[in-house]
């Protein structure tokens, strides 16, 4: 009966589908609502692949210790200083990063975590979890292995019934390329929630299949597609996907408050509730 399949983005290794669900559910029921519409916990299924990041056991309590000395060159380095430089544009309290002190990797990372713990965007994420989520958007990037058993556990959950698709952050970069590889999946409506698809340099060059002259390929089974950012959200650092995917992309801008790339704020938002619930009313219809 899934109607909708929901696709979570990092730092969710230490959940599972179920909880996951039960905490998106209110807030996604929430949003549609507004929307006029109704959607049973049951028309929903949560595709999650959190565990394939959780860590092997070690010793010591959480995750292992991580500094700026762990910080990988190439996209981990880049990924923090891309989010410092977006938290010092936003918020005034966030020293921001200068041409001049871009030195060694980590003394320029150290920086960069010291000035994000004055950001209300990154509060209580200590320096430990801040690399440890730019090195999953690293891995999945560069691990082929970890990287399509990702998208297979999506594409399990997709159901002859499913209509629609809200991917949130990562999640989305996860739907679009495996939606990609898959033309012959039935038509669906997909719906991005702080997605960083089009943020270049970082992602967007990253994507398979890889874009030709500045311009992605449109994924085939989507027949509509949503984008919806909060004007804060320093991991969508790109608001705005139809310059690049297509001028069928509907973008969207919506206020979350302090946690701006929270996704319950982005569900319960009215133009989320409007876009899942128009295609399932259009499928209804249908």
């Amino acid at each position: 009966m899934t109607r909708v399949v929901l696709l979570h983005g990092i730092a969710q290794q230490h959940k599972g589908p179920h909880t996951l669900l039960a905490d998106w559910y209110p807030a996604l029921a929430d949003g549609v609502t507004l929307a006029g519409a109704v959607l049973e916990q049951r028309d929903a299924t949560m595709a999650f692949y959190g565990d394939l990041f959780r860590s092997a056991g070690h010793r010591g309590l959480g995750e292992p210790e991580l500094d700026a000395s762990d910080v990988e060159d190439g996209l981990e380095r880049d990924l923090l200083l891309a989010w410092w430089e977006a938290a010092a544009r936003a918020e005034s309290r966030v020293p921001g990063p200068d041409a001049a002190a871009r030195g060694r990797t980590p003394y320029l990372v150290q920086r960069a975590l010291d000035a994000l713990s004055h950001s209300a965007f990154f509060a209580g994420l200590s320096d430990r979890l801040l690399i440890s989520d730019a090195r999953q958007v690293r891995r999945y990037f560069t691990e082929p292995d970890l990287r399509d058993a990702i998208q297979e556990r999506f594409l399990a959950a997709l159901t002859e019934r499913t209509e629609v698709v809200v991917a949130h952050s990562l999640g989305s970069v996860v739907a679009y390329e495996a939606l990609c590889a898959r033309p012959e999946l039935p038509d669906l409506t997909l719906v991005t929630l702080g997605s960083p698809l089009a943020v270049r340099g970082l992602v967007l060059d990253r994507l398979v299949p890889a874009p030709r002259d500045g311009r992605a390929r449109w994924p085939a089974p989507v027949k509509r597609w949503t984008n919806i950012a909060d004007r804060g959200d320093a991991v969508a650092l790109a608001k705005e996907l139809a310059p690049v995917f297509g001028d069928r992309v509907t973008d969207l801008l919506v206020h979350n408050g302090a946690k701006a790339h929270d996704v319950r704020p982005y569900l319960t938002a009215r133009e989320t509730g409007q876009a899942i619930a128009a295609a399932l009313r259009t499928s209804a219809a249908d």
